[in-house]
């Protein structure tokens, strides 16, 4: 992602000048281009205009039309198009995990408590550091821990984990490893390509006073392209939550069609079912980008979605209030019904 959003605009015209020695030299892009899963770089190639521009203008005017971007392109991925377009505009700090939410784990930690911080985050990887988090020291991986304890309960018949003492603090039993140091202000995508080149999929984000600022993880900037990634380990959570009876909170990530049935019938999608699945992607279709904390989106007739929670990359939380309380519209409902019994007799 980082190549295609930092390519050059003259490398991108020789692109389109010359396809026919683009095919030659590159035969594996070429044969790709015929399979299905291609089919959304086919439809991108498609609209481009013949000469004249680059590749990211082109794309850029063509979402810019609303008609040729409707007819080329799903509203999921207009959306990771326009991910693309502005990535190399995001900086670290935009996509990074603030610093008091960082999980972390001090330099004396036993390997025991290891063990069980990585049970109850269900992290993979933490930042260690020595008495604060402005004194960092480098990482753990989970893997190296395993492998630690496994070498330690090793015997001629086998594991014995009754050998392992797990007390042996993360600094004794050599399992830190080292850990990228990166200012806010970095491009995330020199970064991606930091942590490319380092084999490292962590780096800690340091202030100008040498203090930690936040983590950033590979995960947290593909994800500023690709949207949200949900693994086996994330903790599921209730989506929803009925706060009254015409305001609910609810997770951006919800399905469109699992809200609707908890709301009821008046929150109507039926026009946005095809094109979007979550809420999230929802709003951000609504208003053509990722709507900002506290901005109030009118996506849905008859609703006002007002955002708690979000970030350059996603929604995160939103409330929705019905503009209309169902008690009056129940209210009026009967009146009609009772006028419509009048005219029948």
């Amino acid at each position: 992602m980082s190549d295609f959003s930092t390519r050059s605009a003259s490398e991108a015209t020789k692109e389109q000048d010359s396809s026919s020695s683009e095919e030659g030299s590159s035969p594996q892009r070429s044969s790709a281009a015929h399979k299905p899963h291609s089919s959304f770089w086919a439809r991108a190639a498609r609209i481009l205009r013949p000469a004249g521009a680059s590749l990211r203008e082109d794309i850029t005017d063509a979402l810019m039309s609303d008609r040729a971007a409707e007819e080329a392109f799903s509203a999921e991925e207009r959306a990771m198009l326009h991910n693309i377009l502005r990535f190399r505009e995001v900086r670290v700090e935009d996509v990074m995990v603030p610093r008091s939410d960082i999980h972390a784990v001090d330099v004396e930690t036993s390997i025991g408590e290891l063990m069980t911080l990585f049970q109850e985050t269900g992290h993979s990887r933490m930042p260690v550091y020595c008495d604060t988090l402005d004194d960092p020291r480098g990482m753990v991986h989970i893997r190296d821990l395993l492998s630690y304890i496994t070498l330690k309960a090793l015997n001629g018949n086998g594991l014995d984990l009754a050998c392992v003492d797990l007390g042996v603090t993360l600094e004794e039993a050599g399992i830190i490893r080292s850990i990228l140091f990166v200012p806010p202000s970095m491009q995330a995508s020199d970064l991606l390509a930091r942590m490319q080149a380092a084999r490292t999929q962590m780096a800690l984000v340091i202030d100008e006073y040498g203090g930690t600022d936040g983590l950033v993880s590979h995960e947290d900037i593909v994800e500023m392209v690709v949207g949200d990634i949900e693994d086996e380990h994330d903790k599921e959570e209730a989506l929803v939550t009925r706060v009254s009876q015409d305001v609910y909170l609810a997770d951006a990530r919800i399905e469109l069609e699992e809200i609707a049935e908890v709301i009821g019938p008046d929150f109507d999608i039926s026009a946005e079912i095809d094109e979007v699945d979550t809420l999230g992607g929802l709003l951000s279709t609504a208003i053509g980008r990722v709507p900002q904390r506290g901005e109030v989106v009118q996506a849905v007739a008859g609703f006002e979605l007002h955002i708690l929670d979000a970030d350059p990359r996603r929604v995160k939380k939103v409330r929705i209030t019905r503009m209309a309380p169902i008690a009056k519209r129940l209210q009026e409902g009967a009146d009609l019904q009772t006028v419509g019994s009048g005219q029948d007799k």
